[in-house]
């Protein structure tokens, strides 16, 4: 079982002079879980090396056990400082895509051509993909083989405009993740706000906040570990 995971190279966000970037608990969670299920795991980026970590994530209140054992975890911090270029890889020799949130893959990762060619030909090629809390905003672009967008149709779940408001960033950011996939045709639902909460639709799965990574990630591998035995 090989997963590709993604993350952003975006530390900026907007013109607040605030930093962002990808967010711990939506690696350290899945990592965990992959790791637990026997994956063997490479690390992406656009730009390759170190990818920024948004430092709010790792403030106290934010910190769960798997953040804290990612931290002091040897192994795990060396992948993390590097990661491949994302222009290195495809979907060949994966099984599987996992994309982490933050807010910095809603201005990199959206707009980057390699993520979305990454995402459409692993679709196409018959893999999961799997993306969580702001990170189901990099569909943004991606596109259907028949040209409609790739959400349309689907059920899909992310960042809500709820919880976007509620950390204040409703203006900061350049879209907003559950606007973007209704207004792209995708079937959107969502559980309550901070709440663990996925959709599954086919191939595609995504997750709401920081608090569905592991279950998203327990979807993945279930996915996977069914296509292994059928």
């Amino acid at each position: 079982m090989n997963i590709l995971i993604v993350l952003t190279s975006h530390d900026t966000l907007g013109n607040t002079g605030l930093k962002t970037g990808f967010w711990l608990e939506e690696l350290a969670a899945p990592y965990y879980a992959f790791k637990a299920a026997g994956a063997q795991l490479t690390l992406a980026s656009p730009k390759g090396g170190q990818p920024p970590l948004d430092p709010k994530s790792n403030d106290p209140a934010f910190q769960t056990a798997d953040t804290k054992r990612f931290e002091a975890d040897a192994e795990a911090g060396k992948a993390l400082a590097t990661t491949v270029p994302l222009n290195s890889v495809s979907h060949n020799g994966f099984d599987a895509v996992f994309y982490p949130g933050g807010h910095g893959p809603l201005w990199d990762l959206a707009e980057d051509r390699d993520s979305i060619s990454l995402i459409e030909s692993t679709l196409n090629a018959g893999k999961p993909v799997a993306l969580v809390c702001h990170a189901p905003g990099v569909l943004r672009h991606a596109k259907q083989p028949d040209g409609r967008p790739l959400v349309a149709g689907k059920k899909v779940t992310g960042f809500t405009n709820t919880e976007e408001e509620a950390v204040g960033l409703t203006n900061v950011v350049p879209f907003l993740v559950e606007d973007m996939l209704a207004n792209h045709g995708g079937i959107f639902s969502k559980g309550a706000d901070w709440q663990p909460y996925v959709v599954e639709d086919g191939l595609l799965i995504t997750g709401q906040n920081p608090a569905s990574s592991a279950l998203a990630a327990q979807s993945l591998v279930q996915r996977l570990q069914s296509a292994q035995t059928s």
